[in-house]
C-alpha cells in the first residue's frame, strides 16, 4: 500500500463522522463471504450463529450483560474519542478505546444498529493513531506487548471479522498493515523474550508513556513468563497469525510461537485446573488460552483444545466461589482476586466438552463480563448440580478450600498453604471464613501494585488472618519489581475429610525463617466440624531466642457494617448476617485487642483482632470458632488441656461434638467425634 497513514486518516471515518450509511448487513456479507479476512469460517462465530446468538441475549443470565452493552452511553464514547484521548495513555486511555469497539463491533454484529458500527469506525482510526500499541519497550526500541497491544490485536482482529461486509477495502487493509506491525511483532518479541531471556536486550518503559509508575523490568522476561501475562500475548500472536495466514509471509511464524509458547505455558494450570494467581486471574487466562486454541481449530482444522484440564479448570473456579447476596462474583481472594472474574471459559468447556458442571459453572458462578459467553453458550448443555464430592478440595498447589454446601446461607473455609506466584500476598497459612453470605474472616481486597503506595501493606502477613512472629510475619519482597512472586513456602503435611469434617494442618516454617533463622516450627491446624465450629491449632517453636507470637483476625468493614469485640480470652466479629465468636486457649498468658490497619483513610478501615502469646521458645495457641447466623445465639464450647493436648467439647446449634487434639509430635492428631 503507497499511502501513507496521513492520508489514510486523512480519508478515514475523522472525514465522516455523521454518515450512517453501510454498505449491505453483516449476515449477507459473511453469508457471501465477501471480501473475507480468512477463506470459510469466522474467527469465533460463523453467519449461521447468529440467530442463536440473539436468543442468547434474551437469556436472563446473559440479558443483564447485553442491556449493559446497548445502554452504553455512544455520545460519551464519540467525546472520549474525539476530545479526551491521550495516544500517550495506554494504561487507561487505550484500554478505554479497545473496550468501546470490542462492545459497539459485537453490538453492530447482532443488531446492524448504524450508530454502534458509527463509533466502532471511530475507535478503529483512534487505535490506529496510536504510535505504540504498548508501552515497553526493549533496547529503548522496539514494542514489547504485555496487555494493551495484545488486546488491541484482539479487538482489531475481530473487529476485522465482524465489521468484514460495512468497512471500505483501505480501512480494512489498514487494519491488517497495523495488526501485522504494532501488533504481532510486539507479541512475538515478548515470547522470543520469555523463551530466550539471556537474548533480551533490556525491557524497560516508553519514555513518551505517560504511566505514573516505574519498576525495575531487567528480570520480567523470567518472571512473566510464568504469569497471565505471558498468555495474552499468546492470544494476540496467534489469532494475528489465524487472521493474516495467506496474507503476511511472517503469519505461521507467528502461529508457530504461539502454539509453542501455549503449550510451555500449559503447566502453568494444575492438573486439577488450579491456577496459582487465583480466581480473578484465572478466568482471564484461561479465557486467552480457550480463545486461541478456538480460533486455532476454527481457521486451521489444528485442535490443541485439551491443552490444559479445561474441565478441571471449571471445577477450581466453581470451588474457589463464595456464594452471596451482597457480593455475585465473591471468591476465595488469594494473591490479588478481588472477584471471580471472568467465567468464559467455563462456557466454552461446556459446549466443546459437553460437560454439564461446566456450564452449571456458567450459569451461576460469579457474572457475565464479557461477550465470549455470549458467543460460546449451549443451550443444548443441560447444567449439573455440583455433588458432594466437590465440597472439599485440596488443589494441586496445596491450596485448601472447604464447604458446608453451595447456597448463601452456607459455610466457607480455606487456607492458604503452597508455595509463590506472581500477585500473590504474604499469606501462607492464612484462613478466610465465609458463612450466612458474610465475611467473617477476611482477606482484604485492593491491595496497591506499586510498593510506593501505602496499601502495599495490604500484602503484607499482618493484613491477613495469619500468624506473626514477633509482630513480623514471613519473607516477601519489597516490590521493586512489581507484584512477582517472594520465596515463600508453605506445604499441606496433613489433610483428612470425613462425614461433615475437614482436619488439615500445613506447616509454613520455612517461609518464616527467611526472616528470622531462629524460627524452627510453623503450623496451622484447622478442624472444620461443618457447618458451623472451625478450631486452629498454631504452634510456633523458636530454637534459642525467646519472642511473643500474635494471632490476627481480619474484620471485613469495606461497607461500614463490620464490628469486633475483644474480650479477656476471646473476641466477637459481628457482621449484619453473621457473628463468629472465638475463644483463646495457651499454656502461659494471652492478651487481646482490637485495631485497625495504620493505612490513610481513602484506603479504607481494615479491623482486625490480635491475639497475643507471651514471649516463649514454644507457644501452643488454640482458637476455638462459633458460627451463627445474625440474632440467634451462640452455643457452649470448652477447652481443657490434657497431658498430651488438647479436648475440645461442648454443644452448638443443637450438636455435641467433642474433638480431641494430640499435640506431642510436631504434627498434631485429631480425632473429631459428632
Amino acid at each position: 500500500m503507497n499511502r501513507t497513514r496521513r492520508e489514510f486518516l486523512g480519508q478515514s471515518v475523522l472525514g465522516t463522522i455523521g454518515l450512517c450509511v453501510f454498505p449491505r448487513s453483516l449476515d449477507a456479507a459473511m453469508q457471501a463471504g465477501q471480501e473475507a479476512s480468512v477463506p470459510g469460517r469466522g474467527l469465533v462465530f460463523d453467519a449461521k450463529d447468529l440467530p442463536r446468538l440473539r436468543e442468547t441475549i434474551r437469556h436472563p443470565r446473559f440479558a443483564p450483560y447485553w442491556k449493559s452493552l446497548t445502554d452504553a452511553d455512544l455520545e460519551a464514547d464519540r467525546r472520549f474519542l474525539t476530545t479526551e484521548l491521550k495516544l500517550n495513555n495506554h494504561v487507561r486511555h487505550m484500554l478505554q478505546v479497545r473496550q468501546i469497539l470490542e462492545r459497539t463491533s459485537f453490538v453492530f454484529a447482532l443488531t446492524q444498529d448504524a450508530r454502534q458500527l458509527e463509533i466502532a469506525r471511530l475507535a478503529i482510526d483512534r487505535l490506529l493513531q496510536y504510535k505504540r500499541w504498548d508501552y515497553f519497550l526493549e533496547g529503548g526500541e522496539e514494542t514489547i506487548g504485555l496487555q494493551r497491544a495484545p488486546e488491541a490485536t484482539l479487538a482489531m482482529s475481530f473487529a476485522r471479522d465482524w465489521l468484514d461486509g460495512v468497512l471500505s477495502r483501505a480501512t480494512k487493509d489498514e487494519m491488517e498493515r497495523q495488526i501485522a506491525e504494532k501488533g504481532a511483532p510486539a507479541c512475538y518479541r515478548t515470547l522470543y523474550g520469555m523463551k530466550y531471556p539471556d537474548r533480551v536486550k533490556g525491557w524497560g518503559f516508553d519514555p513518551e508513556s505517560d504511566y505514573a509508575f516505574r519498576f525495575d523490568l531487567h528480570r520480567w522476561p523470567l518472571i512473566l513468563n510464568s504469569t497471565n501475562l505471558k498468555v495474552i500475548p499468546i492470544a494476540g500472536l496467534g489469532v494475528a497469525g489465524c487472521l493474516l495466514r495467506g496474507k503476511h509471509d511472517q503469519a505461521q511464524r507467528w502461529l508457530d510461537m504461539a502454539l509453542q509458547s501455549a503449550r510451555a505455558f500449559s503447566i502453568m494450570f494444575g492438573p486439577d485446573g488450579s491456577y496459582d494467581e487465583g480466581a480473578g486471574y484465572w478466568g482471564y487466562t484461561a479465557q486467552h488460552l480457550a480463545l486461541f486454541l478456538e480460533v486455532l481449530w476454527r481457521t486451521t482444522g489444528q485442535d490443541e483444545r485439551k491443552l490444559i484440564n479445561f474441565p478441571g479448570t471449571s471445577r477450581f473456579a466453581l470451588q474457589m466461589s463464595m456464594p452471596t447476596a451482597g457480593r455475585p462474583e465473591d471468591c476465595v481472594n488469594f494473591s490479588d482476586a478481588g472477584n471471580m472474574g471472568d467465567i468464559s471459559v467455563a462456557a466454552w468447556t461446556a459446549r466443546h466438552y459437553h460437560d454439564g458442571l461446566a456450564q452449571h459453572v456458567a450459569m451461576t458462578t460469579g457474572e457475565v463480563r464479557s461477550h465470549y459467553p455470549v458467543i460460546w453458550f449451549d443451550p443444548a448443555i443441560e447444567p449439573a448440580k455440583p455433588g458432594p464430592d466437590l465440597l472439599d478440595a485440596r488443589f494441586a498447589n496445596d491450596w485448601v478450600v472447604s464447604r458446608s454446601g453451595w447456597t448463601e446461607d452456607d459455610t466457607v473455609v480455606a487456607l492458604r498453604s503452597g508455595g509463590p506466584s506472581n500477585h500473590e500476598h504474604a499469606d501462607r497459612n492464612s484462613v478466610i471464613l465465609k458463612a450466612h453470605g458474610e465475611r467473617l474472616f477476611h482477606d482484604p481486597f485492593k491491595a496497591a501494585y506499586s510498593h510506593t503506595e501505602p496499601h502495599w501493606l495490604l500484602r503484607a502477613t499482618e493484613a491477613h488472618t495469619a500468624v506473626l512472629i514477633g509482630g513480623k510475619g514471613h519473607q516477601y519482597h519489597d516490590g521493586r519489581e512489581g507484584t512477582n512472586a517472594s520465596w515463600a513456602e508453605a506445604k499441606i503435611i496433613d489433610y483428612q475429610i470425613g462425614n461433615q469434617q475437614l482436619v488439615v494442618t500445613s506447616a509454613a516454617t520455612g517461609a518464616y525463617r527467611l526472616v528470622n533463622n531462629d524460627v524452627n516450627l510453623v503450623t496451622r491446624t484447622i478442624v472444620f466440624v461443618k457447618p458451623d465450629i472451625l478450631i486452629l491449632f498454631d504452634r510456633v517453636r523458636l530454637a534459642a531466642i525467646p519472642l511473643p507470637v500474635q494471632l490476627r483476625f481480619q474484620v471485613y468493614d469495606d461497607d461500614g457494617r463490620g464490628k469486633a469485640v475483644a474480650a479477656s480470652s476471646g473476641f466477637r466479629i459481628e457482621r449484619p448476617g453473621a457473628t463468629v465468636r472465638g475463644a483463646f486457649y495457651t499454656p502461659g498468658a494471652c492478651t487481646v485487642r482490637t485495631d485497625t490497619l495504620k493505612l490513610p483513610a481513602e484506603h479504607g478501615v481494615h479491623p482486625y483482632v490480635e491475639v497475643e502469646s507471651g514471649g516463649s521458645l514454644d507457644h501452643h495457641v488454640l482458637t476455638v470458632c462459633t458460627i451463627q447466623q445474625a440474632g440467634k445465639e451462640h452455643g457452649t464450647m470448652n477447652a481443657q488441656a490434657t497431658g498430651r493436648g488438647w479436648k475440645v467439647s461442648g454443644a452448638h446449634n443443637g450438636r455435641t461434638v467433642n474433638v480431641a487434639i494430640v499435640t506431642v509430635a510436631d504434627l498434631p492428631r485429631v480425632v473429631v467425634e459428632i
